[in-house]
């Protein structure tokens, strides 16, 4: 006779057999530390409302997806994370990659840029062009983006401490090329709070970063209407090494201090916050990564609904862009990280995403040479349009083992939220060091794992064998930086530099005000003002932040 419910079969069928086979382990756990049972079934999902805990996709809470048809009626945004070196080199990657079918821009700046230094800058020596592609005036702005027109491609752009120029130079940019802005669509990154976490890109203190933030809210809700106004990073925060709830709970109290900010700037939650987009990664364990953008979804949109009481559904919706796990690439056999990604990248389609760029094989080595990055577009391709599970949606919900994880991240996120609330949000959380910290110990519990061969890493601790070198490597010629510094002092030169000076005491003076910052930074673009002016500039005003040591 069948059991009749899990704790019979636990206590007679699967006692039987482990007395006589025990299992290879004794615990079995998500990365976030979960347990994982045997099998679930519907034991495991105790009072379950349907209605209210998953729905129907479209409609909230938007656990199953936002939209009705989802990829039945429009696949993800494939993008590749790209750009190195000068404009030049990385417009004709952007080119190579729209050939081959991507569908997206998603543009890398490198360190320089990220931080405000322009390329002749002497803490800018070695390291012009080399994360990305080095953008100093409109000039570069222009030729990055020289044949491709603006009101064709959704651009993503990772940028944060500078963000209000980057946006400012690819309004410009559209101007030139004659392109209404309202017809303009794509991302700024835009998240500085995840600096203060885990990246280091910052520039000033937190609060004048979040005006800025604020002020790019309040400009594009007026003037650019299909402009995403930023991208919380949970992405970043999974690369320090937080796990799965961490980065779960960390990037929403993020989005909950945006929302607040903007707001106490005087704008209606429903003006900006269908525009406010999101980049996680996915990680190692399936299960988990699709039960994590499952209740991310859920989360947002009653936070959205019931905390800041927006009207608007799409207000409640979170869209969000996947990257595939870089920090899970490995060096040694990298051929395997082909495995990796591809089923990081299915992950994130049965989670219900809305843009994609896969990680390449060779970047644990090297820049992405553009066989590497052809293949990565390439297993979207292959996930998308040969695969089968674009054709329906949320095929995995129902499942008892994914709706019990579901449940289990989304209890889990909610102890860190309330924790980092009674900080007073997440910039006095940051300020006080917690993130960090927390960060930085499940971090330290993960290498210890590996380390102690308690986690497997294959080809790293078990299985490990010889294997050929990665043949082609890219690397950024020096002389690209000489190219690139060597222009910019062409341009210093044979600009109006009296206008530039204008342009550049006007933006103090708004900096200095309360007034929107942005059309400020336009001119000082459009005139040929350097980004590390314009950065000079706001340094004065609002001072350097220090790095948060916290241990």
């Amino acid at each position: 006779m069948p059991s009749k419910n899990k704790r019979e079969w636990q206590e007679t069928t699967l006692a039987s057999t482990l007395r006589r086979f025990p299992e290879r382990q004794e615990n079995f756990e998500t990365t976030s530390g979960i347990t994982i049972d045997t099998v679930y079934t519907p034991d495991d999902l105790g009072e379950f409302d349907y209605g209210a805990s998953i729905g129907y996709p479209g409609e909230y809470p938007f656990t199953r997806g936002i939209q009705p048809t989802m990829y039945r009626g429009r696949i993800w945004t494939m993008r590749q994370y790209a750009g190195y070196g000068t404009a030049e080199e990385s417009n004709r990657r952007y080119r190579y990659l729209l050939e081959q079918g991507q569908t997206g821009l998603s543009i890398a700046f490198d360190l320089p840029t990220q931080i405000g230094y322009d390329s002749d800058h002497p803490l800018a020596r070695g390291e012009v062009g080399r994360l990305g592609v080095a953008i100093d005036t409109l000039e570069d702005m222009e030729i990055l983006f020289k044949g491709i027109s603006l009101d064709k491609i959704s651009t993503s752009m990772t940028i944060n401490a500078t963000a209000p120029v980057l946006l400012a130079m690819y309004i410009a940019v559209a101007k030139k090329q004659g392109v209404d802005l309202d017809r303009l669509d794509g991302t700024t990154q835009n998240d500085v709070l995840k600096e203060y976490i885990a990246r280091g890109t910052y520039i000033f203190p937190p609060r004048p970063s979040m005006r800025l933030t604020a002020d790019i809210f309040a400009y594009c809700s007026r003037y650019l209407p299909r402009w995403n106004t930023i991208s919380i990073g949970g992405y970043h925060i999974r690369e320090a090494g937080a796990d799965a709830v961490q980065e779960i709970a960390f990037a929403l109290a993020n989005g909950i201090a945006y929302v607040e900010a903007a707001i106490n700037a005087g704008l209606d939650v429903d003006d900006f916050a269908g525009r406010i987009s999101w980049i996680f990664q996915t990680n190692n364990n399936f299960f988990e990564e699709i039960a994590k953008l499952r209740a991310i979804r859920r989360m947002w949109a009653k936070i959205m609904k019931e905390r800041f009481k927006a009207k608007d559904q799409r207000s409640w919706m979170l869209r969000t862009h996947i990257q595939t796990g870089g920090s899970t690439l490995t060096a040694q056999q990298p051929m395997n990280n082909i495995v990796r990604a591809t089923y990081q990248a299915l992950a994130a389609v049965l989670g219900g995403i809305q843009s994609m760029a896969v990680s390449c094989f060779d970047e644990a080595v090297c820049l992405p040479t553009e066989e590497s990055v052809q293949l990565a577009l390439r297993i979207q391709q292959i996930l998308a349009f040969e695969s089968g599970v674009a054709d329906v949606v949320d095929p995995i919900g129902g499942s008892y083992f994914v709706e019990s994880l579901t449940d289990a991240l989304e209890r889990e996120a909610n102890k860190y939220i309330a924790k980092i609330d009674s900080f007073g949000g997440a910039v006095a959380a940051i300020e006080q060091g917690f993130q960090q910290r927390e960060i930085q110990a499940s971090s330290y519990r993960y290498q210890k794992e590996v380390e102690e061969a308690k986690r497997t890493v294959v080809g790293v601790n078990r299985f490990v064998s010889a294997y050929p070198k990665v043949e082609k490597v890219l690397r950024v010629d020096a002389e690209q930086e000489r190219k690139q510094v060597e222009r910019l002092t062409h341009i210093k030169k044979n600009r109006n530099n009296s206008k530039v000076n204008q342009k550049l005491k006007k933006l103090e003076e708004v900096a200095r005000s309360k007034d929107n910052t942005i059309p400020a930074f336009i001119e000082c673009v459009e005139a040929y003002a350097t980004l590390g002016e314009m950065c000079d500039v706001l340094r004065r005003v609002f001072g350097s932040q220090k790095e948060y040591l916290v241990f």
